[in-house]
């Protein structure tokens, strides 16, 4: 493991150059001139919160929430590589999440607590009508839907923890559910103590989940707050089916320092984690097994950023001419680095 702390700021962005070398490889996944380049950062007036859940559409235009805490909604965000400008898609996110477009290039979001909707939505962005997919599981509301995956067969996999609001919980599980193409909607695990972000891998025969638990649920709001748990990202075997076939795997043990938030896979099926480790934050990448292949810090400085603290939520390769592009929700704001790599995404038709 490497960490480097010396950057050189160039316009709005800043330098990797020591960062993400592979041993024994002459090309590294993070190049050695590598610099994050900021996109946007918040300029509405909502406050705390922050910014998440990027995903590219098939147009290669990159979607993102921007999640406030308290009363106000938050927005879905649209980046438009080509002009570089930035536009509002919903002014109204209900508290959305996490982000994926599905085969027919519609954008699901997870909706969470706090107000929101702790739902998972689907949006046409032609006409930018939302509806509800699903909202609970046997009668009971969810916690707040957090991040998700589709796989090749359209099935939604979405993580269930809650870490803020006030809402009355419903479900004795923070788990890991899928919602099917028929609608069904089924507990694929809940052997995670607090799941955040989720991938599956390209061959579909591992879902990939993060457990981040802050100790911030209020699971009891008579009894003491719980204490911080598990920070680790597992690895499942799913079968043919796409269920849990097998005992889970730890792939990475942050230890007790906070842990993955998002995530992402490569075409190789490495993974990409967001760590929000106050001594280390920035893009961690592993291989399947778990060995670090690279780490790309996002720490300060931060040109133009509101409140930088550097610490990532949530990243998504590009595709195209930016398939090798990884975008990083950072803080408030959004940013791009070119890597040695190109993103896994399902097919969209």
């Amino acid at each position: 493991m490497r960490t480097c702390f010396l950057f050189c700021l160039v316009i709005a962005a800043f330098d990797c150059a020591a960062l993400g070398q592979e041993t024994g490889n002459a090309r590294p996944i993070v190049p050695a001139d590598a610099r994050l380049e900021l996109l946007y950062t918040r300029s509405a007036p909502i406050s705390g919160g922050l910014t998440e859940g990027p995903a590219v559409a098939p147009d290669g235009s990159i979607y993102f929430t921007d999640i406030p805490e308290g009363e106000d909604q938050g927005l879905i965000v649209r980046y438009d590589p080509k002009s570089g400008d930035t536009s509002v898609f919903a002014a109204d996110s209900h508290k959305a999440n996490g982000l994926m477009f599905d085969a027919e290039g519609r954008l699901v979001a997870c909706e969470g607590a706090d107000g929101g909707g702790r739902c998972v939505s689907r949006w046409d962005l032609k006409t930018r009508k939302r509806e509800v997919l699903a909202d609970d599981y046997q009668g009971k509301k969810f916690n707040a839907p957090n991040d998700l995956c589709i796989d090749q067969k359209g099935r939604i996999y979405f993580t269930d923890p809650r870490y803020l609001g006030e809402e009355a919980r419903e479900l004795e599980h923070r788990a890991v559910y899928r919602i099917d193409t028929d609608g069904a909607v089924v507990e694929v695990t809940h052997d995670v103590e607090k799941p955040n972000g989720i991938a599956i891998s390209p061959d579909q025969q591992t879902l990939y989940v993060g457990d981040n638990n802050n100790g911030t649920d209020r699971i009891d709001s008579k009894g003491p707050p719980p204490e911080k748990g598990a920070m680790k990202v597992y690895a499942f075997p799913l079968d043919a089916n796409g269920m849990v076939a097998g005992p889970r795997k730890t792939v990475y043990d942050f230890g007790r320092e906070s842990g993955c938030d998002g995530m992402t896979v490569d075409r190789h099926g490495n993974l990409y984690l967001t760590s929000r480790s106050a001594k280390r934050p920035g893009i961690l990448i592993l291989d399947p097994r778990g060995a670090e292949l690279g780490f790309l810090a996002t720490a300060e400085p931060q040109s133009d950023a509101k409140e930088p603290k550097g610490l990532p939520s949530n990243c998504d390769f590009g595709i195209g001419e930016d398939r090798n592009v990884l975008y990083i929700t950072v803080d408030k704001s959004l940013y791009r680095v070119r890597l040695n790599a190109e993103g896994y995404h399902i097919p969209w038709r």
